[in-house]
């Protein structure tokens, strides 16, 4: 009988993105995430941090998934987002920005010791920086 979750198994975040050739870009040159493949321009995989990452573009429900439809965010709504947690919010801020990244607000310092900032991908995936203080 197998475990689940079992020490060899691994998680594959999945984001829908509507233009993948510019994802692709903006992964790897603002993120620095790893391209490891591209599927035939509907798909792409990615290593960030020990975890992959993986790029599709939409498309309607298939026999596996009756009733799924695969879209890109609405950006005033959001159900999930990717947390890196940093050293340094602001250097991590200067770097990222520096590399294209565009930031809803400056890093932010808040009272209970964390400082964070929020910034999106191309198609509204939203991404946030946090560094505890001290």
């Amino acid at each position: 009988m197998t475990t689940f979750p079992a020490p060899d198994m691994e998680l594959t975040r999945l984001l829908v993105v509507s233009d993948l050739t510019r994802s692709v870009t903006w992964y790897r040159d603002v993120l620095g995430a790893e391209l490891v493949r591209e599927y035939g321009g509907t798909s792409a995989v990615f290593t960030l941090l020990g975890n992959w990452l993986l790029l599709v573009t939409g498309g309607g429900p298939t026999e596996d998934k009756p009733g799924v439809r695969f879209a890109p965010p609405d950006p005033s709504n959001v159900s999930a987002q990717l947390i890196f947690r940093v050293p340094d919010a602001q250097a991590a801020y200067d770097t990222l920005a520096a590399r294209g990244a565009e930031f809803l607000t400056p890093p932010k310092h808040w009272d209970h010791g964390e400082t964070r900032a929020f910034f999106r991908d191309p198609d509204g995936h939203l991404f946030e920086i946090s560094a505890l203080d001290g």
